[in-house]
């Protein structure tokens, strides 16, 4: 019988983490001690990469909060296009950039999100998730997290080039997300290996952004209670 890769030994941990009774940070942290407890040295290039990032200053030139969030006209997991101008005519609008449907963290998340969607909802605003994922893998994401927002499909990451939150993965970060069981390109239908960082924008109706969070490392995200009140203020 062939080993489990790192991927197939962290399924029962990502199912702990996201039905885990705390805040979306702690499940995100557990999960990553998870990763580390089973493959250190994997963690350790996890590490090296998002240090590179930061000292490049990934993300840094992306729209903040005053300035003009540019629009998108993207396909959601039915192939209806969705764009941000329809959007934002009816209430503020968080957009939330994930790496796909074979991340856990990802996966994590959208459940934490589809869990305070009727919340938003109810304060008047809306929400989407923008992945590079092709369009049945987000329809898997949106069926897995039990998610009543649409899941975006921004192939190649065009849209994500054009908020400067996409990166390149490198090399090293590659060669041991396919030992470990994650091979994006079959989700993305490309060889790039470009994901974006998982930033969070909440855009107002007058389509300029209101709050940011941005984090170079993807095992950190926009805390739910953040999200909300964010919401709360444009909506207020």
């Amino acid at each position: 019988m062939a080993e489990k890769t790192l991927a197939e030994n962290l399924k029962e941990s990502e199912l702990r983490c996201r039905t885990m009774d705390a805040p979306l940070a702690l499940r995100l942290q557990a999960f990553a001690d998870d990763v580390r407890s089973l493959n250190a040295e994997f963690a350790d290039v996890v590490d090296r990469m998002i240090n590179r990032l930061k000292e490049s200053g990934a993300g840094e030139s992306a729209p903040a909060p005053g300035e003009a969030m540019p629009d998108f006209l993207l396909p959601d997991q039915s192939g209806r296009l969705v764009s941000l101008s329809e959007l934002i005519q009816k209430g503020p609008v968080a957009i939330a950039f994930h790496r796909g449907n074979w991340c856990p963290y990802c996966r994590i998340n959208a459940s934490a999100l589809a869990a305070i969607h009727g919340e938003l909802r109810a304060l008047g605003g809306d929400l989407v998730a923008i992945t590079p994922d092709r369009e049945k893998f987000n329809s898997e994401l949106k069926a897995d997290a039990q998610a009543l927002f649409p899941i975006l499909s921004d192939m190649d990451n065009a849209y994500a080039l054009a908020v400067n939150v996409a990166f390149w993965v490198g090399d090293e970060k590659q060669r041991y997300m396919k030992a470990a069981g994650w091979d994006i390109s079959p989700f993305h239908g490309n060889d790039f290996w470009t994901l974006p960082i998982p930033a969070t924008f909440v855009v107002g109706t007058d389509g300029r952004v209101k709050a940011r969070f941005l984090d170079p490392d993807y095992r950190r995200r926009m805390g739910v209670e953040d999200l909300v009140a964010a919401v709360k203020s444009c909506a207020a």
